[in-house]
């Protein structure tokens, strides 16, 4: 266990020491929902006065950018290693606190030369070390996510994690306090930078002020799709929970918020390790590579500046897509585009991006609108969109051809497991029911947008390359 735990009956002494208030509300374990806040009293909020206050967090316990810096003037062993393993994200920052605190928490009754304990050094203690997202599940938990969007996203999301951790150590090991305490002594591994990460997303709120932020206490309320409460700043310099206008509640009522009411399930999944079956939201992500041969893939990628993406999403039975990067992949230098690398005064060099013969380099990631006005829209638009739709159909195929989960023999299945091939058969079920709504919406896209008495060769688009197209009322070539 990377740290010893606490129980939360012991949270109302930490939360009293540090000057946290529950108002009205206990911290209580749940039947089948771990621990949660819950009503000491009914409650009611009018709409008329102000919500009433559930619970109130000092600023000086929420852990954020700043609260780092701050911690890093305290210690001047940490501030060391911040400077040359942190400084890359408020979440890289942030992580490598809970890392530090980690470890103090392990070896509390033991005397170090290095770390500077926090409320938060005793704080984690309170914190699961067992949780549900995918990124902690078994190697053959992770096999029941083949062939949804989760797939490659979480095999992606685990290298890069493996690749943070041996950069940290890599360079925290010429620190001498710090290799003593982390890596000499075995301390910290892998699955404990792992589960670090899992807990900030899982935990983490976006203030509107502190921006994003771990709120200790506030982060035991769990989700609901219809919540009873949200959180705030107020005008004490404290983060608040308060109930929402209009609720009323009884005593013993579980006290909740939304962690998204637009979240896809995968993002549910990946992000807290549970589906929300009475979610209503339905889209799903696909990540989209750029045609193998094609000789400006390189180019296309750098000037769009992001992982390229196809966002899926049904709304009322409406199936809507999008897809920024499709249209810079389907147009070429035949078409206007071009990539030029022009040096500054200063003598650095750019890739710029060229439409039509004007710098459109700014607008790199809109390229369906720079096409709207191309006297081949018709044809630009059906080359996306088929694209589009291979995309689709490629991942309805492998996630139908992917067996689906199974429960394993009773002998062998524990609760954990249990609830991930629950979950992985619930994601399937979801995303195989967009896939197949989608496709069928773009084949009539397809055929609703195919240019009158043009003959198309199938497929449109091979490696980038376009094939030539003839007209019925034109026997000359088209170049598409």
């Amino acid at each position: 266990m990377p740290w010893p735990g606490l129980p939360v009956d012991a949270l109302p002494a930490w939360a009293l020491l540090n000057a946290a208030v529950f108002h009205d509300v206990k911290i209580a374990t749940l039947d089948g929902r771990g621990c949660g806040l819950v009503c000491d009293r009914n409650l009611s909020a009018d709409g008329t006065h102000d919500p009433p206050t559930l619970l109130s967090v000092p600023h000086s316990l929420v852990l954020n950018a700043k609260a780092v810096e701050e911690y890093a003037k305290e210690d001047r062993n940490f501030k060391h290693l911040l400077d040359i393993a942190g400084h890359n994200s408020t979440r890289d920052d942030i992580l490598l606190f809970l890392l530090v605190q980690m470890v103090l928490a392990s070896r509390a009754h033991q005397s170090s030369v290095v770390g500077v304990s926090n409320p938060w050094t005793e704080y984690i203690k309170f914190l699961p070390q067992e949780v549900l997202v995918p990124t902690l599940w078994t190697e053959d938990e992770r096999l029941l996510l083949k062939g949804t969007s989760l797939e490659s996203a979480v095999n992606a999301k685990i290298t890069a994690l493996t690749a943070e951790f041996d950069k940290i150590q890599e360079t925290s090991s010429d620190i001498p306090c710090w290799n003593d305490l982390l890596w000499q002594s075995r301390a910290v591994s892998l699955r404990d930078w792992i589960l670090l990460d899992a807990l900030y997303r899982s935990r983490c709120l976006e203030l509107p002020t502190s921006g994003e932020s771990m709120v200790p206490c506030i982060d035991m309320v769990n989700h609901s799709t219809s919540p009873n409460a949200f959180y705030d700043e107020n005008g004490k310099d404290e983060t608040v929970l308060l109930l929402r206008p209009g609720i009323t509640m009884s005593a013993g009522d579980e006290v909740t918020i939304s962690y998204g009411e637009a979240k896809s399930a995968a993002e549910m999944l990946f992000s807290y390790g549970f589906i929300d079956p009475d979610a209503t939201a339905e889209s799903l992500v696909l990540t989209l590579a750029p045609f193998p041969d094609d000789p400006l893939a390189r180019a296309k990628l750098v000037a769009f500046g992001e992982p390229p993406k196809i966002h899926v999403a049904r709304n009322n039975g409406s199936i809507q897509w999008e897809s920024s990067f499709a249209y810079l992949m389907c147009v070429n230098e035949e078409d206007g585009l071009d990539f030029r690398v022009l040096q500054d005064t200063e003598g650095n060099r750019q890739l710029r991006v060229f439409w039509q013969d004007e710098d459109v380099t700014d607008q790199a990631a809109d390229f369906e609108s720079l096409i709207q006005s191309h006297e081949l829209f018709a044809l630009l638009r059906l080359r996306v969109v088929t694209v589009v739709q291979e995309r689709l159909q490629d991942q309805l195929d492998r996630l139908k051809s992917s067996p689906a989960p199974r429960s394993l023999p009773a002998s062998d299945i524990s609760t954990t497991r249990d609830e991930c091939a629950r979950a992985a058969s619930l994601l399937r079920q979801i995303e195989t029911s967009i896939l197949e709504a989608s496709t069928e919406a773009l084949e009539k896209e397809v055929s609703g947008i195919h240019p009158a008495g043009l003959f198309l060769a199938s497929p449109i688009i091979q490696g980038g390359n376009c094939l030539d197209a003839s007209s019925a009322q034109d026997s000359s070539n088209l170049k598409q």
